[in-house]
């Protein structure tokens, strides 16, 4: 494990200390966990648009899609428990 200072706000640094106080942790342990969190998030957001971003590509090569209209029907049927099979991504006239 390697060390790392940071500069805290005041204000922060009493927001942390009384969260984790009522929290039974230590100020560090909520910090590490924070990080961690935030980590977390930003790598699924990153995964999100890689995938949104390889989608599109995709779509510009195939032109292959699903229309709005099937993919909703096929959303609101399986909401309702439907045991549905999903649309198949297809070209479409332009």
């Amino acid at each position: 494990m390697s060390t790392t200072t940071i500069r805290i706000p005041d204000e922060l640094k009493a927001r942390l200390s009384r969260i984790a106080e009522q929290e039974g942790t230590s100020t560090h342990g909520l910090i590490l966990e924070a990080i961690a969190e935030k980590a977390d998030a930003m790598e699924r957001r990153q995964a999100f648009h890689d995938e949104a971003r390889d989608r599109h590509e995709h779509y510009l090569v195939t032109g292959e899609s699903i229309p709005w209209e099937e993919m909703r029907d096929y959303l609101r049927r399986r909401v309702r428990g439907e045991d549905v099979q999903p649309p198949v991504a297809r070209r479409h006239g332009k």
